[in-house]
């Protein structure tokens, strides 16, 4: 039970026996004190004055005194105003850390409790380029939340919708065709999701060099780009592909595999996975037959070029085009289709889709058109929004071949961080495949911890080298602190010191370990908390706090020089949760944590 639903027992029947009636639950609120006033937790006394029918500071006066009186966990009290200061006695605290000790899976909830099925789709790459580093937020974010989705005992689908179809995929094939004399992933010893990257940047140069030479000629920009011959070769591919030419399909085929063996290696480098692979190849049919139901029940309509639209002006949006005037289809009708097919798979409770926040119009536009269509699920539909990340030089943009690569950037981290840590003296005597490691883990840990910590809904720079530090808010400085417990559970049992299976309150003599055991019965709490909100940054945040902490109370108090065995023990089981629970906090932000550095 948790410190606050505990008082918040307390307090109800303090309540009852005072005034002659039980409170409502919304009434009972309790909160962490403040820290500029003493006292462990807070209770809100003005939602309970309807009942005590007195000012804040009686009603909370009366509350207080009976709870010292009555409850003998609660040692003491202070009132300020309407706020009721509650102090908890040792006795308490011993009782949490014992409970904690004893709980493998404290602050975990078994998957499927709670009854809800849930999808997350996150990644969703095209397969005309490499995955860079606005994948590299995308993934770690949905992978994260999944997660902690999971562990707040929901039953959690981890899919990926690769967009393996339409006309960026086109250009990257035209390029190649035009460019590319037979070049594949092995004659050129690139990444199979590299060199069709390649073709893509190419593709745009060359287009903007025909726009350039139309423009030239008189024609204006607009006119330009859509009579550029290569784009026009590109849709011309495009409807080829949808009528399953031959030749179009087999380069798609290649191409598309070439892709997709280079995003496995990205994938495993990173520890992502998934549970279901969509392709919207596969999908964008069942998008197609749904658009032309819609258009025969008079939903949709088709306008003079042949083209299929909704119109939404009258939800306060706009027309959304649905379907091409040649019959191929657009990305919303793939995600149609998509929807449907997972909600009739899965019969799911709430399906999250990770995605940047320039696609929120998309989104707001998916949702109105599956509820026009009769899909009451549609409600169950929502749009993780998070913002844009970029380096310290400023914005990326893939057709331009300026985007940060995805394997570039992991293999810089580990470098990285194997540099800074032999630097620290912190890989002296670790053989070589263990210092490979430690660095592997290091690097990923900085990279994922830096873009995690931060709230998804916010705009953020990534600056590689600042991650990697060993102090502050950084997965580096609390991988360490993860690390510097083993070490000591190591030289405790080096030395025959046995960490105890409960805790007596004679150890409790330091301010510090009362702070440390607070933070650490918080953990359900902020997991919790963190799946409401889908927010991995406050699992994030509360791992450095809980890791602050623990530096503090290890640099003021000994622990293996204790003379005290009572206090030693506590000392040692306190490590050992922390370190539990660091590593438990770690590992729902996909981090490792290393036992030696």
């Amino acid at each position: 039970m948790s410190t606050e639903l505990f008082l918040q027992n307390e307090v109800k029947i303090a309540v009852e026996k005072l005034y002659g009636i039980a409170p409502e639950a919304s009434q009972l609120q309790v909160q962490k004190t403040k820290k500029d006033f003493e006292g462990d937790y807070t209770l809100v006394a003005f939602p309970l004055l309807k009942i005590s029918k007195k000012n804040p500071e009686a009603t909370s006066q009366e509350i207080g005194q009976y709870l010292a009186d009555n409850c003998k966990k609660i040692v003491r009290f202070n009132v300020i105003k309407g706020f009721l200061n509650l102090t908890l006695s040792n006795d308490y605290w011993a009782e949490m850390l014992t409970g904690i000790s004893l709980n493998n899976d404290f602050g975990f909830q078994p998957s499927g409790v709670t009854g809800r099925s849930v999808m997350v789709e996150f990644s969703s790459p095209n397969t005309n380029k490499p995955l860079h580093l606005g994948h590299i937020r995308n993934n770690l974010l949905g992978f994260s939340v999944a997660r902690i989705l999971e562990k707040n005992g929901n039953r959690v689908k981890r899919v990926n919708l690769v967009n393996d179809r339409g006309i960026h995929i086109c250009k990257s094939m035209l390029a190649w065709q035009k460019f590319g004399r037979g070049e594949t992933p092995e004659s050129s010893n690139k990444k199979g999701d590299h060199l069709v990257g390649d073709y893509y940047v190419r593709f745009d140069k060359e287009y903007k060099a025909q726009i350039e030479e139309l423009k030239s000629k008189g024609i204006l920009e607009d006119e330009a780009k859509a009579k550029a011959p290569f784009i026009l070769q590109a849709q011309e591919m495009l409807r080829k592909w949808e009528s399953k030419d031959p030749e179009i399909y087999a380069l798609w085929e290649t191409m598309n595999g070439w892709v997709y063996s280079g995003f496995e290696k990205t994938y495993s480098a990173l520890g992502i996975s998934f549970d279901k692979t969509y392709y919207e190849s596969q999908t964008y049919l069942l998008g197609k037959s749904t658009v032309t139901e819609g258009l025969d029940r008079g939903i949709f309509k088709r306008k003079d070029d042949g083209s299929i639209w909704i119109d939404l002006t009258g939800d306060g949006l706009d027309e959304k085009l649905l379907m091409r005037s040649d019959g191929t289809s657009v990305y919303i009708t793939q995600d149609i289709g998509t929807a449907i097919q997972r909600f009739d798979e899965y019969h799911l409770d709430e399906l999250i889709y990770v995605v940047g926040n320039e696609q929120e119009y998309h989104f707001q536009v998916l949702k109105l058109i599956l509820k026009k269509l009769g899909y009451n699920w549609s409600d169950s539909l929502f749009h993780l929004s998070y913002g844009m990340v970029q380096l310290p030089e400023g914005k990326m943009k893939s057709r331009e071949g300026t985007v940060v690569d995805a394997d570039d950037l992991v293999d810089e981290m580990v470098s990285t961080a194997r540099e800074m840590s032999a630097e620290l003296g912190k890989l002296d005597g670790v053989e070589t495949n263990e210092a490979n490691a430690i660095s592997s883990m290091v690097g990923l840990g900085a990279l994922k911890y830096f873009i995690l910590k931060v709230d998804p809904k916010k705009n953020m720079t990534f600056n590689p080298r600042e991650s990697i530090d060993f102090n502050g808010n950084t997965g580096p400085f609390i991988q360490y602190t993860h690390a510097r417990i083993c070490s000591i559970r190591r030289k405790a049992d080096e030395m025959g010191i046995k960490i105890p299976k409960s805790i007596s309150i004679e150890g409790f003599n330091a301010s510090k370990e009362i702070e440390l055991i607070k933070l650490i019965s918080e953990f359900p709490a902020i997991v919790e908390q963190a799946g409401k909100e889908l927010s991995p940054s406050l699992v994030a945040n509360y791992a450095y706090e809980l890791t602050k902490e623990y530096n503090q109370f290890y640099h003021d108090y000994p622990i293996l020089k204790e003379e005290k065995p009572e206090v030693q023990a506590l000392r040692l089981s306190l490590s050992k949760i922390v370190g539990d629970t660091i590593r438990k906090s770690m590992w729902l932000l996909g981090i490792d944590v290393p036992e030696k550095m």
